[in-house]
């Protein structure tokens, strides 16, 4: 499929795409994101687009997906926050603010980070991707993701280091 194409097929489902996903989100910049990255997956494969019969009802398909793997990584790091949590109740009112504002702190690094290196690491770190797939959605090489997510992971050691010194 061509660029001409993809713009007059894929992009005018975008409110579509964004309505369901925001059904299945509840979240207006959750559901944004996701339909970003539905956009983003769909042009790295839109030579294949024209394989299918009804291209509006693979584009949803595929954004219904992306929104209910979106769920199942957050519930799942929810619970593991939940369980953490519950396991450690013996943290004082201290620990607890101390470690939350740890979590701001590493947050507002990674956002800082280039685009693509705050998305590998986000990907890899909090949506449990594999390095594979992180190629494939990025287009980049395997390699190219281990790279950009070492030299990630890296600024933010440095820089929650400089953090920590204040």
């Amino acid at each position: 499929m061509s660029q001409e194409l993809f713009r007059a097929a894929v992009l005018p489902m975008r409110e579509y795409l964004f309505a369901t996903a925001r059904r299945i989100l509840s979240e207006e910049e959750d559901a944004e994101d996701a339909v970003q990255e539905v956009l983003i997956k769909l042009w790295y494969i839109r030579e294949s687009l024209c394989n299918y019969d009804n291209v509006e009802a693979f584009v949803t398909t595929v954004t219904k997906n992306h929104c209910l793997d979106k769920l199942k990584v957050k519930k799942r790091t929810e619970g593991m926050t939940d369980s953490v949590m519950g396991m450690h109740s013996d943290y004082t009112p201290y620990e607890l603010t101390e470690r939350n504002n740890t979590h701001e702190i590493i947050k507002r690094i990674i956002d800082t980070l280039p685009s693509l290196q705050r998305e590998i690491i986000r990907m890899k770190d909090m949506e449990e991707y594999e390095v594979d797939e992180i190629a494939e959605i990025t287009g980049t090489k395997p390699e190219a993701v281990r790279m950009n997510l070492s030299r990630a992971r890296k600024k933010v050691r440095e820089e929650f280091n400089k953090w920590n010194k204040v």
